[in-house]
């Protein structure tokens, strides 16, 4: 059988399990298709950084096999494909990119991985990740730097920059990645993908951590979620990884009642955010997202500008002091110490982001409740907004894709926005604008900046309500603006 080169591996994971199913490829010949590609492209990429393909190769003839029998494994059945290195794969280390952890072997998946091999996947690698997940570049001393497949001077994003890449390029149709900093939404935001941060606890996160770790995420941010190139496909990730059907493990999840109430697309009510004083938008984001707003009216849809449900400065302050509290916990003696003399250093009314940063990574429990605290205040303020609007769409980060700088502390590197010196982190604040209290966030692209890269927004609904922001990024597909592949893709 001869195979399209190209358009079968930029075509969307419903479509190639379709033809899958139909017998119109083999599972063998599309994962072939595949890992060609990975060899031809990811040289310059550096995305698919752990290899099992001699293993896939197994499991995709025991696929073919099994459905020459007449049996489908599921939905996913035959689907060749990758997840982030921080998810535990059998046979295959997960490391955060810690160069101490190179041996560190999984022996049984993540239960999310789980879910994906019991509906069929054929997962052939695992993609980069930077140190501890911890950064909006994919590097590490590991596996080195992934680039982007639309300027590969620039990053993919983070912490599932590998996902994101691996996806716009077409060595991947489906990916699964997590989110606690916009680690799914930046890189889909990036890299011109797809991408879904499901309202937290919905994905179960049992094996996506390090050996000693049990409390997974102690601040209730973190999530796993599905990255894609279709948001059709985003929903048939999910309803694989947080089917209630299956079992929860030992963390204490709970099955989702997902609220899909909400009215057809072209009839919600939605406040659009273009953005903010914490955080200044590059212009050619606020036009984008301008721009999105009037195909919206046109077809009827209620658009409020810049109606907010919460304090700017109240929900990042509370954003970044539980964030790095949580992330402060896995601190070895050593560090947390001197963050505690760098943290005393600053006073206590300094809001600049290292003072932040060094005390927050040292908060006592008094101070976390007290964040905690008014971070319930902000859930009964995004409750009372969602009784008035369907979404909110706002931007995911200050500009597109950045130039590699991997000088210096995070918050030291600088990259223009509007022609002024930004630091990397100011975005962090369109992260935790949802992602402090749970909500769910679905990433589409709107299109290309001036320079030709990938711009998108995040559609933001009220806890559960998954499937409606879903609905609505597949009606955006449809209707407003799809997938675009980069040109080292075609």
């Amino acid at each position: 059988m001869t195979l399209p080169t190209i358009d079968l591996a930029l075509r969307p994971a419903h479509e190639l399990t379709r033809m899958l199913r139909r017998r119109e490829v083999s599972a063998l010949e599309l994962l072939e298709h595949h890992l060609a590609r990975v060899e031809r492209l990811d040289g310059s990429l550096n995305a698919v950084v752990v290899r099992q393909f001699e293993a896939a190769r197994e499991r995709a003839r025991a696929a073919d096999a099994a459905l020459a029998r007449g049996e489908t494994w599921g939905p996913l059945h035959g689907l060749p494909m990758t997840v982030k290195e921080s998810f535990d794969l059998p046979g295959s280390p997960t490391t955060w990119g810690f160069p101490e952890h190179r041996g560190n072997l999984a022996t049984r998946p993540a239960v999310a991985v789980r879910r994906l091999l019991d509906a069929g996947a054929v997962i052939f690698g695992k993609t980069n990740i930077p140190v501890a997940l911890a950064d909006w570049q994919t590097f590490n001393p590991i596996y080195g730097t992934t680039n982007n497949p639309w300027d590969l001077a620039r990053g993919p994003g983070g912490s599932s920059g590998g996902s994101a890449a691996a996806l716009a390029a077409g060595l991947t149709p489906l990916e699964l990645g997590s989110d606690i900093g916009a680690s799914i939404r930046n890189p889909a935001h990036f890299c011109g993908v797809y991408g879904h941060k499901p309202t937290w606890g919905v994905v179960p996160m049992e094996g996506h951590q390090l050996p000693g770790e049990e409390c997974i995420d102690s601040v209730d941010i973190g999530v796993a979620g599905p990255l894609a190139r279709s948001a059709t496909d985003l929903v048939l990730a999910m309803d694989i990884v947080s089917s209630p059907l299956h079992s929860f493990g030992p963390m204490g999840w709970v099955p989702a009642q997902w609220r899909d109430t909400a009215p057809a697309p072209h009839r919600c009510r939605v406040s659009i955010v273009t953005d903010d004083p914490l955080a200044p938008v590059d212009t050619e984001i606020q036009q984008a997202l301008a721009g999105l707003a009037d195909f919206l009216r046109r077809e009827g849809v209620q658009v409020a500008d810049d109606a907010r449900p919460v304090d700017s400065r109240q929900s990042h302050r509370v954003y970044m002091n539980l964030l790095r509290s949580a992330t402060g916990a896995w601190l070895d003696a050593g560090t947390y110490g001197r963050f505690q003399t760098l943290a005393a250093q600053y006073p206590a009314d300094d809001e600049s982001f290292p003072a932040i940063h060094y005390r927050a990574s040292t908060l006592t429990h008094r101070d976390w409740v007290a964040f905690d605290e008014q971070r319930a205040v902000l859930r009964r303020q995004w409750r009372a907004f969602f009784e008035q609007h369907d979404f909110l769409i706002m931007p995911i980060a200050t500009g597109p894709a950045w130039l590699h700088n991997q000088q210096g502390e995070r918050w030291e590197r600088m990259v223009p926005v509007n022609g002024q010196p930004q630091p990397t982190t100011a975005s962090l604040f369109w992260a935790g604008y949802p992602g402090l209290c749970g909500l769910p966030a679905t990433v589409v692209p709107l299109g290309l900046s001036g320079e030709g890269l990938p711009v998108g927004a995040q559609i933001v609904g009220p806890v559960f309500s998954d499937p409606v922001g879903l609905r609505f990024a597949r009606w955006l597909e449809t209707e407003y603006r799809a997938f675009q592949p980069p040109p080292m893709a075609a």
